[in-house]
């Protein structure tokens, strides 16, 4: 993560010199929407306001499953920058959003990144569910799991944990992985699939062709 670039998201989100300084998050989330994610939880957590910031985007990534018109907003092209910027104030004014969250939508659109809202909301989660010391997993199979092998997976997986910690499992399926498991907790990911399998074998006969 470029400190440089993370910085000047910081500095966005508050003016004094000392609100300025990065508090440093308990779980690093990488890439573009990490670095908002993060300057959200320093500004929020030095205003004492990282519950009303979690809620607040649970809500308005609730807005984004139901209000077509909204999404359909987010992604116009045509639209500037500017009037998405000034149109986010609004709607943050109107539904009373935090003023932190309300920064984070108004430096997305200003910054032509709205489009990933969604993955800010997403890795912004991940860091709270750390601060409050759980462990998010997910974990896709091609079929679903009876019970008793859920049980075996989650007594596995908490052996990943720390003393304090808890685990919050969530279990998808897609047949598309053809069998095997992908498994993600915390930062990591192991995908463990076997169509990733046939991919790699396909990869090695390509090349040896």
């Amino acid at each position: 993560m470029s400190s440089s670039r993370l910085n000047m998201i910081v500095r966005s989100f508050s003016s004094s010199p000392v609100t300025q300084q990065l508090v440093k998050p308990p779980l690093q989330v990488f890439g573009v929407e990490g670095r908002y994610a993060t300057a959200l939880f320093s500004a929020a957590s030095k205003q004492s306001s990282l519950d009303a910031v979690e809620k607040d985007l649970l809500k308005f990534q609730g807005m984004l499953k139901t209000d077509t018109k909204l999404v359909d907003f987010v992604k116009d092209p045509s639209v500037k920058r500017k009037l998405k910027a000034d149109a986010f104030k609004a709607i943050s004014t109107k539904i009373n959003l935090n003023p932190a969250t309300a920064n984070l939508l108004a430096l997305l659109a200003e910054n032509g990144r709205l489009g990933l809202l969604n993955q800010v909301i997403n890795a912004f989660k991940l860091i709270m569910a750390a601060n409050r010391g759980e462990v998010v997993c997910e974990v896709i199979t091609s079929k679903p799991l009876d019970a008793e092998s859920k049980t075996k997976l989650e007594s596995a997986l908490k052996l990943f944990l720390t003393k304090g910690q808890t685990l919050l499992l969530t279990t998808k399926v897609d047949p598309s992985i053809i069998g095997g498991m992908v498994v993600s907790i915390g930062d990591k990911y192991v995908d463990m699939s076997i169509a990733s399998k046939v991919k790699k074998y396909s990869d090695i006969i390509s090349t040896a062709a």
